[in-house]
């Protein structure tokens, strides 16, 4: 329609390999190709054009059909185009920390269009421009913003924002100690929620599972801080493959709040009741601490979750009733100088 009338159809131009695009305008095929190859300096001769997007090849029937200001990428004898992939290729190819690395993904961000393209290159970029390399509050001040002033590393940060979480466990735990009506009975509780926290305190609230500076065995995440989600509590790994490294980014740092430390055997559901219902009948010393500690507090029933990965429904998991009692051989003590209980 538009060379019926002769008016010229707006398009974006860019070269195969190139991230600058121009803007062109032409009636017709013939005079995009050469108003692009004079612009981009390349030989008209097979020169030939596709739709950024796919690589549909362009004939003079589908330009007339073309969107105003639709992408396109002009290629030369013997050069192929597939689509946007090839533009991820070539970024993944380049060395990650390269400036002009992120400047050419901010190049391609600029006037994308595409929503489900733009989350790809959104994405991408918060990877490129990481700064999980620095630990510091001093090297990286954007990653501390809204953190108190007393965290100086990221690690400290992180290891205490693990510790937080467990330390609501232990919270829950105390919650349903005073919903026991018997005196006798929350008596036992209570001493068995102490004996508990006693556990947890020389473990130091296992604050080591999110702290890329603790060991290999004790932490969750790689000496750089990637963290990878280990599927919902019926899964042996995570099919979505999720993954994040929240010492990269102060964006990736809140997202990660979002993941879960689930328990596989539920809390709230299965083993807080399972542990009450014991002392209805036994002292605290008769039961296996050591067994429910590590349900509530380890990575023996815990996994890190994505939230999508996280159900929140009825897991139907029991505990294993030969663990709730102890079978003589009494509670280990806890020595207040190691760790051994993570």
């Amino acid at each position: 329609m538009f060379g019926l009338f002769g008016k010229n159809k707006p398009v974006k131009i860019r070269s195969c390999g190139e991230n600058k695009k121009y803007g062109v305008a032409a009636k017709d095929l013939n005079e995009l190709l050469k108003k692009a190859c004079k612009l981009l300096q390349l030989p008209s001769s097979g020169a030939h054009l596709c739709l950024y997007a796919d690589g549909t090849q362009v004939t003079e029937e589908f330009f007339q059909t073309l969107p105003d200001n639709t992408d396109l990428v002009l290629l030369c004898r013997g050069q192929t185009w597939s689509g946007v992939v090839c533009d991820i290729g070539q970024l993944l190819s380049t060395d990650r920390h390269a400036d002009g690395l992120v400047e050419a993904a901010k190049g391609l961000l600029s006037d994308e269009r595409s929503h489900k393209r733009r989350k790809i290159l959104t994405d991408l970029l918060l990877n490129l421009e990481d700064t999980s390399e620095l630990e510091s509050r001093e090297e990286d001040e954007g990653w501390f913003e809204g953190i108190d002033a007393r965290f100086k590393t990221k690690s400290a940060y992180m290891k205490f924002n693990c510790e937080s979480r467990i330390r609501g466990y232990m919270k829950e735990v105390d919650a349903a100690a005073k919903t026991v009506e018997k005196a006798k009975v929350r008596a036992e509780v209570l001493k068995t929620s102490k004996r508990l926290a006693e556990m947890l305190k020389t473990a130091r609230h296992n604050g080591c599972y999110f702290d890329r500076t603790e060991k290999e065995g004790d932490r969750l995440c790689t000496r750089a801080g990637w963290f990878t989600c280990q599927g919902s509590f019926e899964q042996e790994v995570c099919p979505s493959l999720h993954s994040i490294n929240p010492y990269g980014s102060r964006e990736s740092r809140i997202v990660f709040s979002t993941w879960n430390l689930d328990h596989r055997i539920e809390k709230k559901r299965t083993i807080i009741p399972a542990l009450l219902e014991a002392l209805q009948s036994h002292k605290s010393c008769d039961v296996n601490l050591l067994y429910f500690y590590r349900l509530l507090f380890t990575r023996e029933n815990l996994k890190l979750v994505h939230i999508v990965c996280h159900k929140k429904g009825a897991h139907h998991l029991l505990c294993d009733a030969a663990e709730i009692l102890n079978t003589g051989k009494g509670q280990p003590k806890v020595k207040s100088k190691k760790r051994h209980l993570v």
